[in-house]
Order: structure tokens, then sequence, then C-alpha cells
């Protein structure tokens, strides 16, 4: 969940505000396209009155880049939280979102707990959980919509692409604090709300079945290039799945989604205060997550770039992420840790465009699009990152 900082607008632009964002927030939400503006709208200032029975919403605004949950951000008065973020999870890819939020507690306490017993040398916030008036920290409306609300890190911001080394190193050290924080958190007592997910050999099984069902007949040299892709890297999709079956890699706590704009920074010193997006925080290997890093910030031109044959890994950038990441997870990174991150940034890259390109043959019904062949653009950003990651060295 991409989050920037915003400034509230004054309640006189309420209404030119209504009309401005009313296209962009009836897409995001999808399961409310046939609502009219009036009834969109109030909803979601239906939705806020169950968190703050008491306060008076001044703007809601559709917010963020984010491909899974419908996310906006909300801004009120008379209350000591001046601005909050408010999702309605998605079901049909979370289908038990109390044990989301569950996590999510067992995650926040636990991190709490720690930063009360050990502070770090500098700020590092987490997002709040905040209740509705019933003291439940998510919403059940009656029409089966599942919302929650959390807090806005203050005066901090996130970025899609990396642009300079100190951005680097930072990007690294959030990774490295989460991992570190959680380092002592038993995996065990996360719940998996997410079957199969970073399981690659999956998506790879998942990708063979929609192909086999033959329902997508289109052809063009970017599908030819995707499936080409894939054939020659159906062995990379096993290869962390294999060294955790054979003890090479422990299982550990995963963010499981540690991307680039899901890092805020401090708005004043440009330093890393949080890692948000916890939905997918789950017993995993953290390589997945240490992956996940890198191919999102080490892509200078972006996820979403139209100019798909010009992407490419930036080694550079790679290192200062390392650099960043290793200061703070030397204490629990082992050699066979550190021997399989070359292959860890291969496998989750091999993987997003593989789930990617896989939702495009079956109708996009699990990432939100902006067009048809959003997800196959998504796909072939993903597959020319491996090739150009695997034109490279990897160095320690």
């Amino acid at each position: 969940m991409r989050r920037v900082a915003l400034q509230p607008f004054s309640k006189s632009l309420w209404s030119t505000f209504l009309k401005a964002r009313l296209q962009q927030a009836a897409l995001q939400l999808n399961a409310m396209a046939n609502d009219n503006k009036e009834n969109l709208f109030d909803k979601l200032k239906s939705v806020v009155a169950e968190f703050a029975p008491q306060a008076q919403a001044i703007d809601i605004q559709a917010f963020g880049s984010g491909n899974i949950n419908d996310t906006f951000w909300v801004s009120w008065e008379d209350t000591e939280i001046r601005s909050f973020i408010l999702q309605r999870i998605n079901h049909r890819v979370f289908s038990e979102p109390q044990l989301v939020m569950q996590n999510m507690r067992t995650y926040n306490d636990h991190v709490r707990d720690r930063l009360a017993k050990s502070p770090l040398d500098r700020r590092w916030e987490l997002p709040q959980i905040l209740t509705t008036a019933q003291g439940l920290d998510y919403l059940q409306t009656e029409d089966g919509e599942f919302w929650r609300s959390l807090s806005f890190i203050a005066n901090s911001k996130s970025y899609d692409t990396i642009t300079n080394p100190q951005q680097a190193r930072e990007v690294g050290y959030a990774l490295g604090t989460f991992h570190h924080l959680t380092s002592d958190l038993v995996p065990e007592k996360l719940v998996d709300t997410l079957q199969g997910f970073h399981i690659t050999p999956i998506y790879l099984q998942q990708y063979q079945q929609v192909v086999a069902k033959g329902r997508n007949t289109q052809t063009s040299p970017e599908i030819t290039y995707c499936h080409k892709i894939i054939e020659q890297h159906q062995k990379l999709a096993h290869l962390l799945e294999d060294a955790k079956s054979s003890g090479k890699l422990p299982l550990r706590v995963m963010h499981g989604d540690p991307k680039v704009n899901n890092i805020l920074f401090d708005q004043e010193t440009l330093l890393a205060v949080s890692i948000v997006d916890l939905d997918t925080v789950k017993s995993g290997l953290i390589h997945y997550d240490i992956g996940d890093c890198l191919r999102s910030g080490c892509n200078p031109a972006g996820e979403e770039t139209r100019k798909w044959q010009d992407v490419r890994f930036d080694m550079d950038l790679c290192q200062e992420i390392l650099s960043g990441y290793r200061a703070i997870a030397n204490s629990f990174l082992t050699k066979t840790d550190e021997d399989y991150i070359y292959d860890a940034v291969r496998v989750i890259t091999f993987e997003l465009g593989l789930r990617f390109f896989t939702d495009f043959l079956a109708g996009n019904i699990y990432f939100h699009v902006k067009y048809p062949e959003h997800n196959l653009l998504r796909s072939l950003v993903q597959f020319r990152l491996l090739e150009s990651l695997e034109s490279q060295q990897l160095t320690k």
C-alpha cells in the first residue's frame, strides 16, 4: 500500500473535491461500481463514522497504487489523529480478513514490546490499528464488506523508485529493521492468511493450468516472449522451496511485500521511518522479502513503465540496498543465507512476472488493472528485469 504525505482540503473545497475524485474512487471500489455519486460517498462517510462517531470527516480521497485492497485517505476533525488510512480488504484474495487483523495485532504487539525494551537510536514507527466505537479493530458491513482503519504516519512519504544511493541504503535499513525486530517472534504465532503466497512452484502450476484451459487465444510477440521466459525458467521456480525442504533456509517472520513504495521516509531527514502494508506478514523465507526488495528497488524505470524493453536491473543500487540491509541484519544472517541472495532476486522477479502473466491469461481476476493489457505489461517489465539481472554478476 503506497503512502504519501497529503495536505487536507478545506471544507469549502469539499464539493469540488467530490466531483474531481468520483471517477478515481469508483474505479478503485470495483464492488461499488454501480453506485451513483451520492451512494458511493455516503457509504464511505458511513464507514468513517463507525471508526469516529463523534468526528466530522473533512476529506476522503482514493489513495495509493495498491493492486489488491481499496484504499482511502481520510482527514477528520475533533480527534487526536487528524488523518488516517481507510481500507476495504479484498475478501476475494483474503478469504478470512479477521486473521489478517490477528496477524497484524500479533506483529504490532511484539514489535512495540521490543522497542519499549530496546529502543532504536532513531525514529521508527508502526501504524496504529484504530478501533470502532464497539472496540473492534475492523468493521464488517451488512453486505459483507470488511473495513479497517490505520493511523497515518505523520510527516512521511514514499517513493515508487529509488533515485540516489542514500535512499537505497535506507530501503535496505528498513527491511533489515523489520527482520531484526521480528527475529525473536516465533513464526508459528502467525496464521497463514494467504495459502500458497510466495510458494513459487504453486504459481507455476497455476500458470500451467490456465494455459491448459486455453481460454485466452490471443497471440502477439509480447505474449510469445512471456511464454518463452517461463519455459526457460521452470527449474528456477523450485530453488528456494527446495532449500527450505532440505533445511538450508529456515522459516522466519517475513513481510511478504517489502517493495520500495511500502517504505516510508521522514520528510525532513529523508531517513526510513516505517515499513507498511502488513497484510502478508507470515511465517516463511525472508529470502522472498530480500529478493522482492531488491527486485523493486533496482528497477529505475519503475514497475508501471510502458517502455519495458528499456528496463534494467541497477547493480549499483543493489549493492547500496544490501549495504543498508546487512548493517542491521548481520546479527542473524548466516553464510547460507548470503549464498541464496542472488537466486532469491531471480526467483521473486520470475514469480511476480509469472503471476501477472497468469492473471492476464485468466482475464485479470486477481490484480486491479486500468486496461485489459495492464497485467501483460507488468509481466513484461518483470521478465525483462530478470533477463537484465541474469546478464550481470551479483557480488558480495
